[in-house]
């Protein structure tokens, strides 16, 4: 029973489900026919690059143009010379499988360090979720490229290393764009943490790697290169949406629609920066000043404060996860692949607020519904509204139940720790 539901045994069941996982995902690969929707195209677009074309707008395949950045050309064309130039499929699944326990073991991290969420609520993240063992292994998105990059960086955040996970951030964007939902809730924690001097060049950082990324084309054709790259005004097809299945096509394509949206999202992003990730009693703008010159600010992290150091490793992770889910619930359209996107990050947001024992079955059913509305192919009026409710209801625990900022305790000055009980320990 404790094993289950109390979070100190996070590292035990999440070794038992990698060990499941590995498993799962050899059977899937052997068992279920691979689909192929994106593969080839990729193949086709880095062997351009492989070939010597350097202008983007020349890079295509099968299904289209390229229209990711510089990064998912270098990692994929990786892929490609790995697999026999893309032909070897099994080998990229096989490699993908492992793309994917990298990934769980870099959520299972996470959650450990934030020392939140009830361990049996791992099954549900795992073993159980069919989309997701597909988009790694059978489908070979660049989807989780990104995200298991971005996990990464989250990691180093976790660590204080804001550099290196910056860095490592930068690189996930440069994967796919849909890493930039997180970049609002980045920039809120590089001004809490550095001020606004302090937090330039780690922004440097991030705009340098992108610069030496997209270099080669940049020096060619470089309008090309950003518009097709960094595309934020591309349309998506209707019939691949899972959300807006409800609207009829011409308000889904409208460019008013879109600007709604935006304004939705921006207006969720300033509500939860000005009152749920600002929890100082000064005003929003002291994230400006030097850290130092801050009336409150938080206390160093010592070995003597792990109560603190707990809830602001909770607080990077509700900052950045919630910026994201902010992003996928007023996203435009969200195709199938998407739900990688969020998908690891709902237990978080469901079990990051206190939760009574009689709470924990409605979560559970909560992440049921997501997980139907997701496998609902094609998509129907009903999945993408049932959809659209789930995600307010995660939304509305988000605002209403954040627990409070913890008392802070100054750690002890003598050298000779107080004593205290094997409980409390």
């Amino acid at each position: 029973r404790a094993a289950l539901l109390e979070p100190r045994y996070t590292p035990l069941v999440a070794a038992c489900l990698c060990l499941a996982e590995g498993g799962v995902n050899l059977w899937v690969i052997r068992r279920v026919p691979y689909t192929e929707i994106d593969w080839k195209a990729y193949m086709e677009e880095v062997e351009g690059f492989a070939n010597g074309t350097l202008d983007y707008t020349q890079l295509k395949g099968d299904t289209g143009p390229l229209v990711y950045p510089a990064g998912f050309v270098y990692i994929f064309l990786g892929l490609y010379y790995a697999t026999g130039r893309g032909a070897d499929v099994r080998l990229a699944q096989y490699i993908f499988a492992g793309l994917y326990l990298l990934n769980l073991l870099l959520v299972f991290r996470i959650y450990y360090r934030t020392n939140k969420v009830p361990p049996y609520v791992f099954f549900f993240m795992c073993c159980a979720s069919y989309r997701i063992h597909s988009i790694f292994v059978l489908r070979l998105f660049n989807d989780p490229v990104a995200m298991a990059i971005l996990f990464l960086a989250i990691n180093l955040f976790l660590e204080e290393h804001w550099s290196w996970g910056c860095l490592l951030f930068s690189l996930a964007v440069s994967v796919k764009m849909n890493i930039l939902l997180f970049a609002p809730g980045l920039l809120f924690l590089l001004l809490q943490r550095f001020g606004l001097l302090g937090c330039i060049p780690k922004l440097c950082i991030c705009a340098l790697l992108q610069v030496v990324l997209g270099l080669p084309f940049l020096l060619v054709n470089p309008v090309g290169y950003l518009t097709r790259s960094f595309d934020l005004g591309r349309q998506f097809q209707f019939k691949w949406t899972v959300n807006w299945r409800f609207l009829p096509e011409e308000v889904f394509q409208n460019r008013a629609f879109h600007a709604m949206l935006l304004l939705a999202h921006l207006a969720g992003l300033a509500l939860f920066a000005l009152h749920r990730w600002h929890r100082s009693k000064e005003s929003i703008l002291a994230l400006l000043k030097d850290p130092a010159e801050r009336k409150h600010h938080s206390p160093p992290l010592t070995v003597n404060n792990i109560l603190w150091q707990r809830w602001a490793a909770g607080m990077i992770v509700f900052v950045l996860f919630s910026s994201n889910f902010l992003g996928v619930c007023c996203s435009r359209s969200l195709h199938y692949q998407f739900y990688v996107w969020y998908f690891h990050t709902l237990p978080y947001l469901l079990w990051c607020t206190p939760t009574a024992k009689l709470a924990h079955m409605p979560k559970v059913l909560l992440l049921g519904v997501i997980e139907l509305c997701w496998n609902t192919y094609p998509s129907t009026v009903c999945s993408s509204l049932s959809l659209h409710i789930c995600h307010g209801l995660v939304l509305l625990q988000l605002w209403y139940g954040t627990a409070p900022t913890p008392a802070l305790h100054t750690p002890p000055t003598s050298r000779r720790p107080a004593a205290i009980s094997k409980k409390a320990q």
